[in-house]
Formats: structure tokens, C-alpha cells, sequence
């Protein structure tokens, strides 16, 4: 009953254009009763005819209209001739006006009058001439009113789409421009991602649970006293799921999500971050339980007074202020929690990460094996794999792969696998998914000269002998001299996954990458510009270990690292001159050190170094069988693994692989 209530008072809605309709209506009923259309009536005549007729004495009266057209009026007695039935005027529409039976158009007036008046005179006629001058008051009015009705229209349809927040371009919001870019997630269509969706991050998902507990039984917690934290920052490297995490947050919670990044509070105009965060807070607040989800939060919550000599940054400063206001201020928030992510934590400011405001702090890290297992389940759902496919043999061939790169892996795995022509996705695969996203695209057909080629081949051979001489090195999977990305070789590893490390680790890690120049230094005698990412890579871990974890014996016990990352707008070195020239020497004494311990190592294996080489100059890739014939079992190799390659990576280098190359002379 309440139902068919409220259809009985839902009215309908006036249509603005029954409006528009109505009034035309008018116009024309007063166009039609005010004989406006009487011109149209009267059948069509010539000059010559109406002069017949009016030498007959069938013409009672001629009205003369702007001295261009006549209307002719005959008589009652000539309306009943057969020559005159046709003229008898038929309208569908009542006039209060007499309508004639004639009508024409003449020439000239002046000769027109005076052949009337010769035929009245000499029939001695008593025909009416009469003379009219007829204006259209209500189509002048509106031709008039036309312009100003048309500017009104375009000016109304304007403000309608500038207030609406469309038509495109930079006027196309004016009036919105305060308003909120919060894109809202409904939770009964939107929200559908669950923490069944996301894979891992275990310790991340137990912190987030309280607070999806609060939003659905709050009075669990306020009915001991407790207050829920009124944020949440999440932090992490990219691509591992922070925003992610963040939705199956609202879809468990049930409740609205509003969604924004960072940047979309900065705009040109002053104030209008402060009015965003504002309006952002209230549309929460109304909807309340709610949550707010900001992603890369850096963007306006970078720590005040830092580098800001010109001023320019006040605003992004009077948007932080907005922001710490709305979040703990005199104004509280009931029932809005505030969600973040960005992978800067150490730039944000100290009011925003205090207590009260981002009262808790998760740390989203790189998934473990066991955690690489579970999202590549996630991400082979859709995919036609072999029922044979060992998912722990994907995981483990990934080390330090985010949530995003594996959820790549699987998707060039499925291409790879389609360029083939393959009907399912199959372990190798997934192998050259790998090697292409962490290598580049192969290019078989790059113009390398045999010389070339062969200081390719003792480059890369040089580094799988000493990796296998060593006992800290990674273990290795394969060899190629095929040209990849950028790189002329590749090495490929399966780097041991470590929490901490010690300095023989790192020792042998840099003796194995200065393995390919003095292999070139062994065989030929002279070296070559090939070994560019070794030398980058052994001179930042040489660097760190000075610098940074304080493993040098000369230099002692000290770091000059700054997690804060505030160091970065110092004009000048936390350490003295002389200080610079130790550290300078003790990364250039442990470099080179390593570098004669390569060089004495193959000049000890030099034949077998010699006979690595030439397999791989005829087979191009070679395994890790192919070493074991050369060199026989590996004495410290019972973990290893097969694996896969290091290279510089979004330039951050990946712990995943080790993967040493000769490099293009750019």
C-alpha cells in the first residue's frame, strides 16, 4: 500500500518545452483570430480578369494593401453566378473580418487607379476603392525580440554546461572549480573487490581489517571507549598493491569510497586545493560511514618550508593546512576514515604522520615466494595455461617481482604464447615473459662482427666462471650472446633471497660482476667499454658499503645515509674533505681488490674459461648443465635454483636477477 502511495505522489515533471509549445500556440491564435492569415485567403486573379469583372459590375468594393496588392469584394448577387462559385471564401479557421473573393498583384499604382477609374466613370459603377496599409505588429515584435532571445539561449545553454562541469577545455568547469574530483564508488554497484582479491600482503590486510571492522560494527569499539585511528597511510614500493588493497578496504566495509589522487586538489587558481578538501570532507561527512582514499598523498602533503624560497609553493602549503584541519581539527569527523598510499613516506610532512591524523603507518612490501605464489594463482585464473603448469616454479623464478610485474609476466606470457600460435600458455613462456621484461626484446638480427662476438662470449663466460668459483655468488641459470634491450650478453642468476647481508656476500656478488672485464683482460689483454652496467653496478655497492652500512674497516662504524630523505636539499656533505678522499679510496681499493681477485681466478681456470667460451660461441645459450661438464658440481650449490636475471629496472635496481652485459656505445 505504502508503494502505490508514493507512485500516486510522484507528479510528473513540466518539460521546459511544453512551455516553449504553449506559447508558439498563442501566437498563432492571435496571428489566426486577428485576421492575420485573411491575406492568404481569396482566389488568385490577374489585373486583366478583375477589369473584366469590374466592367460587368460584379465588384462591390477594391482594397488597395500597401499599394502593391488588390483585394477584390464582389457582390452578393455576383457570388451566385457559376463564374464566381469558386471565388466564395472557404477557411477552416473563424475571422471576425470580411475575406475577399480576389486577390492579385499589380504594377504600377498610378495607371492600375486610372484604368479603374476610366471603367467606373464610363459604366458609372458605384465600386469602393479604398487604400490600406497593413502592418504585422506581433511578427515585427517578434522579429525584433529574435536577436535577444537567441543571445539569452546561447548564454543560458553556456552556463548550463559550464555549471554542469562539462564542455572540455579550461572554461569548461569555472564555476566547479571549488568543487571535489573525488570520484565515489557506490557500495552496492561499485565496490565488488574483496580481500579475496588480493594475494598476499598478509601483515597489510590483518592492520586494515580493525578498520573494516569499526565501519561495519562501530559500537564494538566506542562501547569500551576506544576511537577508531582516523587514518591510515599505506607505503610501499610501486606496483604492490597499496591502491588496490585500498579498494577491497571499501568493498569489504560496505560502505562509500571516495577516490582522488593527490594532484587533483593542485590547480592554478589560489585557493582552490583548501576548497576541494573542504568540499571533499563535507560529501564524505554526509554519507558518512564513509572513506576517503588519496593516492600519491606526496603530491600535496610534502613537508612545509622545505626548499620554498620563491613562495610558489603556498598553495600546495594552504592545501596541507586545509587537509591536517579537516583531519584533526576543532571540526571532528564522525565515522570518515582517511586512507592513503605513496612510495615517498620520507618526504610527507611530520603534522600529517603524527598521531591523530595518520594514527597508523603499513608498510607494503615486495611479496615473499610464498606471496608470489598466491598472486600469480590471482592472475592465471583467466588465462589457458597447461594443467601441468608448477605456479612454485613461476614464483620462485621472480625475486623481488611486485604484484604488477607479475601481473605483467602473465600477461606477455599469454601474448608470447598467441604469437606462437599455442593453444595453451606453457612453462617456457612464461621463461621468455620473463626474459623479455627483465632483458628487452631479443634482436638476432643486430649487425655484430665476428670479433665482436667473440669478446662477447669471454665477457659473459668470464662471469659464469667466477660466479661458480665463488661460494657467495649467485648460483647460475643461464648464459646468452644474444643481443637483448639494450645489452650485447646477459648473464642470468638466481640471486639468494636475503634479509641482511654480509660483506664476503657482497664481496663475491662484485668479484662475479668484474668477472666479464677481466676475462677480456685475461684472453686478449686489453679491455673495452663493454662492461659499463658492471661498473655501475659494483661502484654502488662499494659506495654503499662505505657510506651507507658502515662495513669498511678505515672509514668505521658510520653512515651518512638519511632516511628522512631532507639531505637531498643540502648545499653541502655531511663529511669533511679529507673524510671525501678516504671513502673516495676505500671504494676504489675494495673495486680493484675484487678485480685482481677475478683476474687470479681466471687465469687459473684459464682453459676451462677458454672452453665455456667457444660452447657458447656455437650454441649461443648455454645452461647450467653446460658449465657442470666443463666445471663438475658446484661444491656450495645445494640451494640452488633455477632463476632469472638482474638489470637496472625503472631505474631502481631489482634484487630479482643478476644479469651482467656488454652495453651499446651510446
Amino acid at each position: 500500500m505504502a508503494k502505490d502511495n508514493k507512485n500516486l505522489n510522484k507528479k510528473p515533471k513540466m518539460n521546459p518545452y511544453w512551455i516553449y509549445g504553449v506559447i508558439i500556440a498563442v501566437f498563432i491564435s492571435i496571428q489566426l483570430f486577428s485576421g492575420g492569415f485573411s491575406a492568404s485567403t481569396g482566389t488568385q486573379t490577374t489585373p486583366a480578369q478583375f477589369l473584366d469583372f469590374l466592367r460587368k459590375g460584379d465588384v462591390e468594393k477594391v482594397e488597395i494593401v500597401n499599394k502593391r496588392e488588390a483585394r477584390v469584394y464582389i457582390t452578393n448577387e455576383a457570388e451566385e453566378q457559376e463564374v464566381h462559385r469558386k471565388s466564395k471564401p472557404k477557411s477552416m479557421f473563424p475571422s471576425v473580418s470580411p475575406t475577399p473573393n480576389y486577390k492579385f498583384e499589380f504594377g504600377d499604382l498610378q495607371n492600375f487607379e486610372k484604368q479603374m477609374q476610366e471603367i467606373i466613370s464610363e459604366n458609372n459603377l458605384n465600386t469602393v476603392i479604398t487604400y490600406e496599409t497593413e502592418h504585422n505588429v506581433w511578427g515585427d515584435f517578434l522579429l525584433t525580440l529574435l536577436p535577444f532571445i537567441l543571445i539569452i539561449g546561447v548564454w543560458i545553454f553556456i552556463m548550463r554546461r559550464m555549471s554542469a562541469g562539462g564542455g572540455g577545455g579550461a572554461g569548461g568547469q569555472i564555476f566547479n572549480i571549488g568543487k571535489s574530483k573525488a570520484k565515489l564508488f557506490d557500495e552496492k554497484t561499485d565496490t565488488k573487490t574483496s580481500f579475496k582479491d588480493v594475494a598476499g600482503l598478509e601483515g597489510a590486510k590483518e592492520e586494515v581489517q580493525e578498520i573494516v571492522d569499526f565501519l561495519k560494527y562501530p559500537e564494538k569499539y566506542t562501547s569500551l571507549g576506544g576511537k577508531i585511528p582516523k587514518g591510515a597511510l599505506l607505503v610501499g614500493p610501486p606496483g604492490t598493491g597499496k591502491t588496490l588493497l585500498a579498494k577491497a578496504v571499501a568493498g569489504e566495509a560496505q560502505v562509500p569510497f571516495f577516490s582522488l589522487s593527490g594532484s587533483d586538489f593542485v590547480e592554478m587558481f589560489v585557493g582552490v586545493g583548501a576548497s576541494r578538501v573542504r568540499d571533499l570532507f563535507k560529501q564524505a561527512k554526509e554519507k558518512s560511514p564513509s572513506i576517503i582514499f588519496i593516492d600519491e598523498i606526496d603530491a600535496i602533503g610534502r613537508a612545509r618550508g622545505k626548499s620554498n624560497f620563491s613562495g610558489s609553493n603556498d598553495e600546495r602549503e594552504n592545501t596541507l593546512n586545509q587537509l591536517l584541519t579537516e583531519m584533526d581539527g576543532f571540526g571532528t569527523n564522525t565515522n570518515v576514515i582517511v586512507l592513503a598510499a605513496t612510495n615517498r613516506a620520507d618526504v610527507l610532512d611530520k603534522a600529517l604522520m603524527r598521531a591523530g591524523r595518520f594514527d597508523r603507518q603499513i608498510y607494503v612490501d615486495l611479496p615473499d615466494v610464498r606471496e608470489r605464489k598466491e598472486i600469480f594463482e590471482v592472475h592465471l585464473r583467466p588465462l589457458k595455461k597447461e594443467e601441468t603448469l608448477d605456479v612454485d616454479f613461476l614464483a620462485k623464478q621472480t625475486p623481488g617481482f611486485s604484484g604488477a610485474d607479475i601481473a605483467n609476466v602473465c600477461n606477455e606470457a599469454a601474448l608470447i604464447a598467441a604469437r606462437k600460435g599455442k593453444k595453451a600458455v606453457n612453462k617456457q613462456d612464461f621463461l621468455d615473459a620473463v626474459d623479455r621484461i627483465i632483458g628487452g626484446l631479443e634482436k638476432k638480427n643486430k649487425i655484430i662482427t665476428p670479433e665482436e662476438k667473440k669478446a662477447i662470449a669471454f665477457h659473459e663466460a668470464g662471469h659464469a666462471t667466477v660466479s661458480w668459483m665463488l661460494e657467495h655468488a649467485a648460483p647460475l641459470v643461464k648464459v646468452t650472446i644474444v643481443p637483448r634491450g639494450r645489452s650485447l650478453g646477459a648473464a642470468w642468476y638466481l640471486p639468494e633471497e636475503r634479509l641482511i647481508v654480509r660483506p664476503e656476500q657482497m664481496l663475491d656478488e662484485m668479484c662475479a660482476a668484474l668477472g666479464g672485464r677481466a676475462a677480456e683482460q685475461v684472453i686478449f689483454g686489453k679491455i673495452s667499454t663493454g662492461a659499463l652496467s658492471d661498473l655501475e653496478k659494483v661502484t654502488k655497492q662499494a659506495r654503499a658499503m662505505v657510506t651507507i652500512y658502515g662495513l669498511s674497516q678505515k672509514v668505521g662504524n658510520l653512515t651518512y645515509y638519511d632516511s628522512s630523505g631532507q639531505s637531498e636539499y643540502g648545499f653541502t656533505k655531511p663529511y669533511s674533505e679529507q673524510t671525501a678522499e678516504l671513502i673516495d679510496k676505500e671504494i676504489s681499493d675494495i673495486i680493484e681488490e675484487q678485480y685482481d681477485r677475478a683476474v687470479k681466478l681466471l687465469e687459473e681456470n684459464k682453459d676451462k674459461l677458454t672452453q665455456l667460451a667457444e660452447v657458447l660461441l656455437d650454441k649461443e645459450v648455454i645452461f647450467k648443465d653446460n658449465l657442470e661438464k666443463i666445471f663438475g658440481k658446484r661444491p656450495f650449490d645445494s640451494k640452488s635454483e633455477e632463476g632469472t636475471a638482474e638489470q637496472t629496472k625503472n631505474g631502481k635496481e631489482v634484487p630479482a636477477a643478476n644479469q651482467t652485459s656488454i652495453d651499446e656505445e651510446e
